[in-house]
């Protein structure tokens, strides 16, 4: 007896974290392989919520001012990801984790600074100060360009403080281009376990 079809059918949603544009397009042109995440407000702690999902494009004036120099022109390309005007907004980049590890020596950040478009002020400001009884997590993830980038309509359920949530499109973290190769997503994995884990 065949299978059911809807037992084969792909699943009509894809986890999503929510992450600045501007790391978006940083990630997908090769200039970034690490995330620094603390979980919303509404979370007790950061955790990875799935092994394959998207990025969820957000924006603010503020963000100019916490990118180093060098890499402010991602500004101005993943803000165009985001219509606020129309409420629409672009999800171009997929991610898998390669490693996760608690920042257990928030003093050497500094060591890993190149994986990252931030600056040193933004770091203790947005991430080590914010939530301080809480640790934070240093992600090196695999970027993938959608094959298909999906439009999507903003809805007030994708609102609030919090890291998570569900978007009405599928990718199974293999479709796509990978920006890195394994071997460079490996040193990257080792120098950030070895300089804050």
């Amino acid at each position: 007896m065949p299978p059911l079809p809807f037992l084969d059918a792909p699943p009509s949603t894809t986890p999503a974290l929510k992450e600045w544009a501007a790391v978006a397009a940083a990630l997908l042109d090769g200039r970034q392989t690490v995330l620094l995440r603390k979980g919303g407000i509404a979370e007790k702690r950061f955790s990875v919520g799935a092994d394959a999902f998207v990025l969820f494009p957000t924006v603010a004036h503020s963000h100019a001012e916490r990118v180093r120099p060098e890499h402010r022109d991602v500004l101005e390309r993943g803000g165009r990801d985001v219509d606020e005007a129309a409420g629409t907004f672009v999800v171009r980049c997929g991610v898998t984790v390669v490693t996760a590890c608690e920042v257990a020596r928030p003093e050497n950040l500094a060591d890993i600074a190149d994986l990252h478009i931030w600056t040193a002020e933004s770091v203790q400001h947005d991430r080590l100060d914010f939530r301080p009884k809480h640790r934070l997590t240093a992600l090196v993830v695999r970027a993938v360009a959608l094959a298909e980038p999906a439009t999507l309509q903003r809805l007030d359920g994708y609102g609030g403080c919090r890291s998570w949530l569900d978007l009405p499109l599928t990718w199974d973290g293999r479709r796509g281009h990978q920006v890195h190769a394994e071997r460079r997503l490996a040193g990257d994995a080792a120098r950030v376990r070895a300089a804050v884990g």
